[in-house]
């Protein structure tokens, strides 16, 4: 055996372990109703309403909730969001879990507005939020410029995170209606120019006056919804 073909049986063993990842994959939660269950929109189902996505084999806790803005005829009041008009967010639980069925590396990203209270997000190499943490990322509170014309989450701002290992699942810890999240990113980190993104600090708001407030008391309307 020559030298080049001993050289290519020593590569090829090791490309067959090394993990492969397809293209990132980009929720931007279009094609959702204002307050609908996600459900398998993206895992080869339906949402609540019967809604259909994109097949990613991205699967979501029972409390994820589409939100579309006020003004395109939703509930939501927030603007800003690089995708409009619809995020994702949810009004029960202390979690908000995205489970990816094929794994996923090296980063994570997403754009979000939370402007009266901080978050967490943990990544995880087990399905549901469970296993090891990976990697940990704080949610800082984010400004308002309340330009929508009416929504108060906005604008929208983008955070990433790399990681070593494979990921199957994020949670997101934070306090219910409090964090809307738009083109959540597995594999890629990105920004609203579409290039690499680093994670954006941003001042704390010197009020939480209207803290109960959330987003326009979106647990009320869900509750009137299945009332």
């Amino acid at each position: 055996m020559t030298g080049y073909f001993k050289a290519l049986a020593l590569v090829v063993p090791c490309l067959a372990i090394s993990p492969a990842f397809a293209a990132p994959i980009v929720l931007d939660f279009e094609g959702l109703d204002s307050n609908e269950a996600v459900g398998g929109f993206y895992n080869g189902g339906v949402s609540e309403n019967g809604n259909s996505g994109a097949n990613y084999g991205v699967s979501f806790s029972d409390n994820a909730l589409g939100l579309v803005d006020a003004d395109a005829g939703g509930d939501g009041q927030f603007g800003g969001e690089p995708s409009p008009d619809t995020v994702l967010y949810f009004a029960e639980g202390e979690d908000l879990v995205l489970s990816v069925a094929d794994g996923f590396g090296t980063s994570f990203s997403f754009f979000y507005s939370a402007v009266y209270t901080p978050a967490v997000v943990n990544i995880y190499d087990g399905m549901g939020g469970t296993g090891n943490i990976l990697a940990t990322l704080d949610i800082p509170v984010t400004t308002t410029d309340e330009g929508d014309p009416t929504g108060i989450f906005s604008p929208f701002f983008d955070l990433g995170i790399e990681f070593e290992g494979i990921g199957q699942s994020v949670a997101f810890e934070a306090y219910p209606e409090m964090l809307a999240l738009d083109n959540v990113t597995f594999g890629e980190i990105t920004d609203d120019n579409g290039n690499g993104g680093d994670p954006v600090a941003v001042p704390e708001p010197s009020t939480l006056a209207l803290l109960g407030l959330s987003m326009l008391g979106l647990g009320a309307v869900r509750r009137r919804k299945h009332g």
